[in-house]
């Protein structure tokens, strides 16, 4: 009953602030400068490439410039691979069946490769939140152009993280990202970890197409959430996160979509107009995605109340559809995803998620039980 009370506390429990304002505020300009570039050239239709290109400040926030510089590279080829592949499929109208079956493949290697390099954030969630959304949105420029967009948001993102070399000179000689050795126990630790993500994303993809709505990534993508985790509780507790921040975020993205909320400040007729509603939802995008950044290590429930929004509301500027209906799906898709996450982490456990001496201890429990004398050596 103890470790349930800490667990419920731990689940609104905001942890102390580490030079986030900094890490976001990065963040912000890496995704402020090509949106606003997009939004002059009258483009704000493509910043979907562009912001996801930007997330690639997410990473190595705490590092070195030289770790920095190096971990935002391996966050670019996460994230670059995903648009990629995502705009593949649009441009070749690749949905449903195929989409989950992609998806759930670039899951399990990106799962590989962010455990191997130790990405920070964890896990292929950006990489497989990029396909989805990039696959979601019709190809309206060819492929290279959004690749280009994305690359060129991706590599500006990188010189921000890198420019404050330049006034700090912070350069540790013989500093390097502490990567496990890559022995047969830890092969099959990352064999295991990327099946379990197959699992998860495959299944929540099932469960999305077979319902009929039309953004089974977006079930996709919260599947892979709870998997991120350090331990079981940390898993079950970013499920529930995912959950609750999404549906509050659906709060938020309804007062800035839905025409009630403004037509009581009087605003309405001139937000009518397409290029004044897409100014101000590209504006939106950027100060969210900052909110984001900002609560992204101390509350992950409370970054998702801001990255609920800035992910719709690219969407919505690619593609857009009813806002009723566009929220509904993001809620149930979420849900379903979460719910199946957590299914995946409470029945497949990774290997040595259970320390050796809490085994021991429920061997002792076991053996009392049964009245059986304890084995040498167990």
């Amino acid at each position: 009953m103890k470790r349930v009370k800490e667990q419920v506390r731990a689940l609104h429990r905001l942890e102390p602030a580490n030079g986030d304002h900094l890490a976001a505020l990065r963040v912000a300009l890496s995704v402020a400068v090509p949106s606003l570039l997009l939004l002059v050239a009258g483009r704000t239709d493509l910043m979907i490439y562009a912001v996801f290109g930007a997330l690639t400040g997410m990473y190595g926030r705490s590092e070195p410039h030289q770790l920095r510089l190096r971990h935002q590279g391996q966050g670019a080829l996460v994230l670059l691979s995903g648009v990629a592949v995502g705009v593949a499929l649009s441009i070749n109208h690749i949905h449903s069946w195929w989409l989950v079956a992609v998806e759930a493949t670039l899951a399990g290697v990106g799962s590989v490769y962010s455990d191997r390099v130790r990405l920070k954030p964890n896990g292929p969630f950006f990489g497989i939140l990029a396909l989805g959304a990039c696959a979601s949105v019709p190809a309206v420029v060819p492929w290279y152009v959004a690749m280009l967009i994305a690359a060129g948001s991706s590599a500006f993102s990188i010189t921000i993280g890198f420019s404050g070399w330049v006034r700090h000179r912070a350069w540790e000689r013989g500093a390097a990202r502490q990567v496990p050795r890559l022995s047969a126990a830890r092969r099959r630790e990352l064999a295991i970890h990327a099946a379990r993500y197959v699992l998860a994303v495959g299944a929540a993809g099932t469960v999305g197409v077979l319902s009929g709505t039309g953004h089974p990534h977006w079930a996709m993508a919260a599947a892979a959430v709870p998997l991120a985790g350090a331990d079981l509780p940390s898993s079950v507790r970013r499920g529930v996160h995912r959950i609750v921040g999404t549906f509050l975020g659906l709060a938020v993205t309804a007062v800035v979509l839905l025409p009630e909320p403004w037509a009581l400040t009087g605003l309405y007729p001139a937000l009518q107009q397409p290029a004044h509603h897409a100014a101000v939802l590209a504006l939106l995008v950027i100060l969210l995605q900052f909110a984001t950044e900002l609560f992204m290590t101390r509350h992950y429930g409370l970054a998702m109340v801001w990255f609920t929004p800035v992910i719709l509301l690219m969407t919505q500027l690619a593609s857009p559809i009813e806002p009723q209906v566009l929220i509904a799906e993001r809620a149930v898709e979420t849900l379903v995803g979460a719910l199946l996450g957590i299914l995946v982490v409470v029945t497949v456990r990774r290997p040595g998620s259970r320390p050796r001496s809490t085994r021991a201890g429920l061997t002792d429990r076991f053996a009392s039980l049964l009245r059986l004398p304890r084995r040498p050596g167990h």
